[in-house]
């Protein structure tokens, strides 16, 4: 997993159209597309860009081996010479990216490609691929643990995702997102990131009684001894017996600052309480209440407003599958092509819904900051040669209702660029910085955000404006299809 040539995870298309081009030369000019996505997920105000490393880690290693030219062969769609072509083949262009961890909105560029078009077209497939799910995944955890308001929220659901990858990637995307660990070993060799757990019901059943298995497992781990209270009865079994084991803790001189109990059933609001009463009662008040059981964020936000006493949860399917918005979305859209002067050519995709109709050009973000307090006021998509001053006045418009308008003082707002280059004629030029130190720069990106865009029901949405150089080219564009259509 952490080396693959994923070179074939492509579609079908991508190596026809690529063939289209190679018996066309002069076709196989320089363009650039951008991948992006038309609607946030779950109904929120934001997503979280994810999956950059593993994008840097696919162009890396793409390639075409024997066994793959052998594979193509006998589809028997593909002539010799482009086969051949096909065995010499590396990535040459270039590659922007918004960098992991990142807020990212609807419309915008999350990666752009730069690159002979049968290079391009070939990095489509994956790119939306890695990007798509992870970014969903990031997403999910991001609103989840949002809901939790500062308690620890723990990845729990490799058993239940659709495949070894999406467990894995899955869960460094959750930890990135806010989660504070996952019970996915190998995303915590491979990633470096917390692993966390307690035990199964099979545990204590595998005893002759809930006091014996209590009392080995607290003799095993006493550092972190959290005990899972449901298995017969949490309230007239499982937490007594609880208690009685760290009191079992204590008279063995064991250290009881890192226990607590695990609610995997039942009301967990009422049964949290009476739990965290019987603790506080018996001298524990320093014992967790963790609980699971198909949590997800509106459950989570519920119990809170209910008093639940619950410290920390374990959150599974709903997060590692995103059970209630399964897919991103993401696009890959040609934005432009280069003319025969080297110049770039904005190129538009025209549609009868509005939303599908893309932004031309080579294009970069500038993200607009708040100077009194650091907050997103607006994202500002323009062409790449587009420069601003904050020493001067900035004018905002909606590009959907451009009379609605905004300015944006001199001196009160602050700029930042968004995409770095990752791929420079096909070397790479960037490094990821490691998982938990993503996760840091995620949680201050998080903060930028206004209340009224993180609630989970009816966020505001934040504003993606366009250059008013580039909303004219993107008119100009459509006049001109529309007049060749009439």
């Amino acid at each position: 997993m952490d080396r693959q040539n994923l070179t074939l995870l492509t579609d079908l298309y991508e190596l026809t159209m690529m063939q289209g081009y190679f018996k066309h030369n002069e076709e196989n000019r320089t363009v650039i597309f951008d991948a992006f996505y038309r609607t946030n997920p779950c109904g929120g105000g934001y997503a979280v860009m994810c999956g950059v490393e593993q994008l840097i880690k696919y162009i890396k290693e793409l390639h075409f081996s024997e066994q793959d030219i052998a594979y193509l062969r006998g589809l028997g769609l593909f002539d010799e010479d482009f086969l051949t072509y096909l065995a010499h083949f590396r990535f040459t262009g270039d590659i922007y990216a918004i960098p992991e961890g990142s807020l990212i909105f609807p419309r915008e560029p999350l990666v752009k490609v730069v690159a002979p078009i049968m290079e391009a077209q070939l990095v489509e497939t994956a790119i939306l691929n890695i990007i798509n799910h992870q970014s969903l995944i990031a997403t999910k955890a991001a609103r989840i643990c949002y809901a939790a308001r500062g308690g620890g929220v723990m990845e729990f659901g490799l058993r239940r995702a659709q495949g070894p990858d999406a467990g894995t990637y899955g869960a460094r995307a959750a930890v990135i997102a806010g989660c504070v660990g996952t019970s996915n070993v190998l995303c915590g060799e491979l990633f470096d990131v917390p692993v966390m757990g307690t035990h199964a019901h099979s545990w204590i059943m595998s005893f002759d009684s809930e006091m014996e298995a209590f009392k080995a497992y607290a003799d095993l781990y006493p550092t972190g001894c959290t005990l899972l209270v449901d298995t017969y009865d949490t309230l007239k079994s499982g937490v007594p017996n609880a208690i009685r084991t760290f009191d079992y803790m204590r008279e063995k001189g064991l250290p009881t600052d890192h226990i607590g109990i695990r609610l995997d059933s039942g009301d967990l609001a009422y049964l949290s309480k009476k739990a965290r009463k019987m603790l506080d009662e018996a001298g524990y008040p320093e014992a967790k209440i963790c609980a699971s059981n198909d949590l997800d964020e509106y459950l989570i936000d519920s119990l809170r407003t209910q008093g639940a006493a619950i410290d920390s949860w374990g959150v599974g399917t709903n997060l590692i599958t995103a059970k209630d918005n399964p897919a991103f979305g993401g696009v890959y859209k040609l934005a432009a092509v280069m003319g025969d002067d080297g110049t770039f050519i904005p190129k538009i995709k025209v549609s009868e819904n509005s939303e599908k109709v893309t932004n031309p050009g080579d294009k970069k973000i500038y993200r607009i900051y708040d100077k009194a307090n650091g907050k997103v006021q607006a994202d500002l998509i323009c062409f790449a040669d587009e420069t601003y001053s904050e020493d001067e006045d900035l004018v905002l418009f909606d590009p959907q209702e451009p009379w609605k308008k905004t300015r944006c003082r001199a001196g009160e707002y602050e700029l930042r660029e968004l995409m770095v280059q990752l791929f420079r004629a096909g070397e790479c030029v960037y490094s990821s910085m490691p998982t938990m130190k993503i996760r840091e720069y995620c949680m201050k990106e998080q903060n930028t955000l206004w209340e009224e865009s993180r609630r989970l029901v009816n966020p505001h949405q934040m504003y993606v404006d366009l250059s008013k150089k580039l909303y004219d080219t993107k008119l100009r564009l459509l006049d001109e299809v529309a007049e060749k259509n009439l």
